[in-house]
């Protein structure tokens, strides 16, 4: 997969978007995370809140200034939902995505996101190529910063090809379900409600052409035809049994 960025948080003060920003990184590939003046930091809250993400919290670095947090950077992208009057070079994370990644495969490349209630300052956006606006309800602009950058992890995962990884395949495979054991289910099931007196007010045969047709485009593999087969079965001996004991129930003794 293709390099990560770092993400930046410049003076966090909730402990909180820390933690989110860690189970963050892990969640989307993410390995560096630097925290500039943080107003609090504790590694064993942090872990409390993001679970299993102890290796990234250990790894975490901390500078005095965003200057000193992108020193070695070649790129850094700013996430920033203020209308700014300065000319800025601006894009959705959609598109400045795919530049932030192939930008990573020359040098450190970083995500830079700003405080809780005020962002990043005109100089600390100075410091960065390109700002990143996420479009909101113009009504309801602000994001909370995990959030802010939950959304511009994910796009930058899916540039650098997240998103074509495999599902996880099920636990088990199956093959599917044969001709044979399909006709097999069919009959059990046919047998389950003619005990049932089902077909007492209905067609069989209309019945169990719907019944062939909803399973045909289930697509069965052989587990589910096996697990559907012994409902049937199941049904039936149900019904077997209910009528002997009201049998039993009517002899006289």
């Amino acid at each position: 997969m293709k390099p990560a960025p770092r993400i930046v948080l410049v003076e966090p003060k909730d402990l909180v978007n820390i933690a989110s920003t860690v189970r963050i990184a892990k969640n989307f590939g993410i390995s560096e995370l630097t925290l500039v003046n943080p107003r609090e930091f504790d590694p064993y809250r942090i872990e409390g809140i993001a679970h299993s993400t102890s290796d990234l919290v250990e790894r975490i670095t901390f500078a005095d200034t965003l200057d000193e947090a992108l020193r070695d950077v070649t790129f850094a992208v700013a996430l920033s939902a203020r209308e700014r009057t300065a000319r800025r070079r601006s894009a959705r994370p959609r598109d400045a995505a795919p530049e932030l990644v192939a930008r990573a495969l020359d040098g450190p490349v970083a995500l830079v996101a700003g405080r809780e209630d005020a962002g990043l300052t005109n100089d600390e956006l100075d410091r960065c190529q390109l700002i990143v606006a996420i479009s909101t309800n113009p009504d309801h602009r602000s994001l909370n910063l995990a959030q802010a950058v939950a959304i511009m992890a994910y796009e930058v995962w899916v540039a650098r090809g997240g998103d074509e990884l495999p599902f996880k395949r099920p636990r088990r495979d199956a093959p599917p379900a044969t001709k044979a054991e399909l006709e097999t289910l069919f009959s059990d099931w046919h047998t389950a409600l003619d005990g049932l007196d089902f077909f007492k007010a209905r067609l069989d045969s209309s019945v169990m052409r719907s019944f062939r047709e909803m399973f045909f485009r289930a697509d069965l593999d052989a587990r589910e035809a096996a697990l559907l087969r012994a409902v049937g079965l199941e049904v039936a001996h149900a019904r077997g049994r209910t009528t002997a004991a009201a049998r039993g129930a009517q002899e006289p003794e």
